[in-house]
């Protein structure tokens, strides 16, 4: 097995090349913010579609939905986020810097679930405190562990200069906009129970810490699915489900199954009926990568109560009213943009030298063909490049390159990930055919360019 890249080795690299950059970095940065660069801009496509392709084009159930940023207050009341969406926040009293209580619990060698109550992280909390340092001043000396509501307020169409007043919120996860267009979907479509919405958005949570690069940020995206089921059914379905996130990591992205592994939580919420993580082996250790649960009906209760419209679903078969239960899953772009990095990162020696390269498989590939002319000094060379780029670049993700030797070229591609380079010699206006040298191994083979497309996509 080979080696897992240091986090530093990461970020490196993903600012290098231009797939993450800090944001607002020439003001000194905004933590928990990163953009995307041009490379990670296509990874970040590749990997949405990649999802996309799985989850709504290959399978027969299941619809896709883009719902707004923004809903009414209300909707945030009902699914408990108001109420009880929050994290355990302790302040260092000699530098006032807050920490998440339960990250440093962990660091300690403890450990604190979200599910407890702000009473019993304190309890944990004091069991590890002589162990417990403020992680910038190096300290001891804490306050006593409060919640802090993680929704981000917002002031739209609020006119009055109060946010207290008609609070509106930036949406803490997407799944609340497949809730409220469950009906929708009913009556617009042909779907019948059971069926799966499927949604790709962002999300905003005010992290009191955030921590661990793209992993943890305070504005996110999330690739969601609610599958909508019978409530005799809902196990039987998840294990299905289980199954399909797993398989779809190992075949569809090409992780090696001993990167990858399954998590229990040990403490459900009270409507959950099961919840299984897929975790990943990042940098810093295996963490949630995906989320798989069984949610039972509380969902489209919740809103059914505080809404006061029935979300029931009347079986066209036996005329049976119910209110359908749910198993979703939900994994994060910004997440799978990590891991697909850390996986397909590796380093290897080619023609005596040491080189860094990003072995993504083809489909996620930001770019999928580099095309050179051997010498930018020579037009005939640069023209036959030109019109080489012209052809391929309407069918795949193309990139022109002609700075720097061909040697360096190649590794700036190696870095990039890109699985194929194409050369245009002096021989290319000879014989018609270029010079093309494929990335994990640096094998080159001479194709004629009548040949070219069909070569490369196969």
């Amino acid at each position: 097995m080979k080696k897992t890249p240091t986090i530093d080795e990461i970020v490196a690299i993903a600012k290098r090349r231009g797939f993450v950059y800090p944001n607002s970095e020439i003001y000194g940065g905004f933590i928990g913010l990163y953009d995307y660069g041009p490379y990670g801009a296509e990874l970040a496509k590749n990997i949405r579609s990649a999802w996309w392709r799985s989850m709504v084009q290959l399978e027969d159930n299941i619809v896709g939905l883009d719902s707004s940023i923004f809903t009414r207050p209300e909707v945030w009341v009902a699914s408990g986020h108001v109420g009880g969406f929050s994290d355990p926040v302790v302040e260092c009293r000699e530098c006032n810097t807050r920490s998440r209580a339960d990250h440093l619990i962990e660091e300690a060698g403890g450990f604190a679930d979200e599910k407890m109550t702000v009473e019993e992280i304190n309890q944990v909390f004091d069991t590890y405190r002589e162990k417990i340092a403020c992680p910038k001043c190096g300290k001891k000396n804490f306050s006593e562990i409060k919640n802090f509501n993680l929704l981000v307020k917002a002031n739209l169409g609020n006119f009055t200069e109060d946010w207290s007043k008609e609070p509106v919120y930036l949406r803490g996860e997407t799944c609340q906009g497949i809730y409220l267009n469950f009906k929708n979907v009913l009556d617009t479509t042909r779907v019948k129970v059971p069926f799966g919405i499927a949604q790709i958005g962002k999300a905003f949570r005010n992290e009191i810490a955030p921590r661990q690069y793209i992993f943890r940020k305070r504005e996110f995206e999330q690739m969601e699915m609610q599958m909508f089921v019978e409530p005799d059914r809902e196990m039987e379905v998840y294990e299905v489900w289980r199954e399909k996130r797993m398989k779809y990591y190992i075949e569809s992205l090409g992780f090696s199954k001993e990167n990858i592994q399954w998590h229990q939580h040990e403490n459900l919420v009270f409507y959950a009926k099961a919840a299984w993580d897929i975790e990943y082996r990042f940098p810093f250790g295996f963490k949630e990568l995906e989320g798989v649960h069984a949610r039972g009906d509380y969902d489209l209760t919740q809103h059914q109560k505080h809404s006061g419209v029935s979300l029931k679903y009347r079986d066209p078969t036996s005329g049976v009213e119910y209110v359908p239960h749910i198993v979703e899953t939900s994994v994060g772009v910004d997440r799978t943009f990590l891991a697909v990095l850390t996986e397909f990162y590796d380093t290897d020696e080619l023609g005596g030298d040491i080189r860094t390269v990003l072995r993504f498989p083809y489909h996620l590939a930001p770019i999928k063909v580099a095309v050179f002319p051997l010498l930018k000094n020579k037009p005939e060379l640069v023209a036959k490049a030109r019109e080489i780029f012209d052809l391929l670049k309407v069918e795949m993700h193309c990139e022109f390159d002609d700075n720097g030797n061909i040697g360096k070229r190649y590794r700036r591609q190696d870095e990039i990930g890109t699985p194929y380079c194409v050369t245009v010699d002096f021989e290319t206006l000879e014989d018609v055919a270029v010079t093309v040298r494929e990335r994990d191994s640096g094998e080159q083979k001479r194709i004629p360019i009548s040949e070219l497309v069909h070569t490369l996509r196969a």
